[in-house]
């Protein structure tokens, strides 16, 4: 071995190995959140294990029955039933829930959880619930028979008056869709089957659905003041058999007396007239135009009219809509 080796060698051994301290040394500045999680949950466990042994101790010191806790962490005070409660048994639990219709256990459930869920069940069935009406447009108002659904020259500006119309507005219009379902089931099924007929019956489906929304403010009593007045004079006009002022109220209703209900003023270089009125409110605005949801009950309505002087014919015949 040569002199150049051999002090390369004495250098080697005599120089610390920098990669390890530098290693060592981070290891002992940083320290990663996981290790610290997991020290500190250890240590939340052995401090409950100490406390746990330290209750049971005194416990038992002071001649006092020890309660197993729950596995879900609640106490034994919670399992107690409250006050008018009834303890129900398990198999009793069973059975009442499958009375009732209901699963018998939910995935994951508990016996506890079970007859929680039971007593929801009873108080839920013991709450009176608002009764749907059995008509075409099921609704939580209460119909009334033909004879009071006539409907008042104005609209009432108490709060039990307009409430009172919208059951006969309600009333009204169910009376039509039934007689308008009744009517097409009674034809027959040649005519049933023929492409005019299908129309027929999907467009009496269609106008129930559209009238849903109409129904839902009835029910709330938040029919737009705008609105309202107009449906009562068109439901008025109908059920005095004038089907032109009705149809004349809708159209009011409807397109409005805007110079140009649609919009469109400014198709060629001139400016149209009346164009400043376009955006005006109060009678002359297009409700029709408002949103999708006006639109289709307002055609609806228009649908009604016309199935409604077929049912019940005016006596004069220029009351007629063409």
């Amino acid at each position: 071995m040569d002199f150049a080796s051999l002090m390369s060698k004495e250098i080697a051994k005599s120089k610390p190995p920098a990669k390890q301290s530098s290693q060592t040394e981070q290891n002992q500045q940083y320290v990663r959140r996981s290790e610290l999680e997991t020290a500190r949950v250890a240590a939340e466990q052995m401090q409950r294990g100490r406390d746990y042994k330290e209750n049971e101790k005194s416990a038992r010191e002071l001649g006092l029955s020890v309660t197993p806790a729950e596995e879900n962490g609640e106490s034994g005070k919670e399992q107690t039933p409250l006050e008018g409660e009834e303890i129900v048994g398990q198999e009793e639990v069973v059975e009442k829930l499958r009375s009732l219709g209901e699963p018998i256990r939910l995935f994951g459930e508990s016996d506890k959880g079970r007859l929680k869920r039971y007593r929801r069940l009873v108080q839920r069935s013991a709450t009176p619930q608002k009764q749907l009406s059995d008509g075409p447009i099921p609704t939580t108002l209460e119909l009334l028979p033909e004879a009071e659904m006539k409907v008042p020259d104005k609209v009432p500006e108490d709060e039990e008056g307009k409430k009172y119309l919208f059951r006969q507005l309600a009333s009204y219009f169910t009376m039509v869709l039934k007689e308008w379902e009744i009517a097409l089931s009674k034809r027959d099924d040649s005519v049933k089957s023929t492409f005019q007929g299908r129309q027929a019956y999907n467009a009496m489906v269609q106008s129930r659905d559209n009238m849903k929304p109409l129904f839902k403010k009835f029910e709330n009593a938040d029919v737009e003041e705008g609105i309202l007045g107009p449906i009562v004079e068109i439901v008025r006009n109908a059920q005095n058999r004038r089907y032109v002022d009705a149809n004349d109220g809708y159209l009011r209703l409807s397109i409005g007396k805007a110079a140009w209900p649609i919009g469109v003023t400014m198709v060629g270089i001139h400016e149209r007239s009346a164009r400043e009125k376009l955006h005006e409110g109060g009678q002359d605005k297009a409700h029709i135009m408002s949103d999708e949801i006006t639109r289709k009950f307002l055609q609806s309505i228009k649908r009604c009219l016309t199935f409604a002087q077929v049912r019940w014919p005016p006596d004069d015949q220029l009351q007629l809509m063409g």
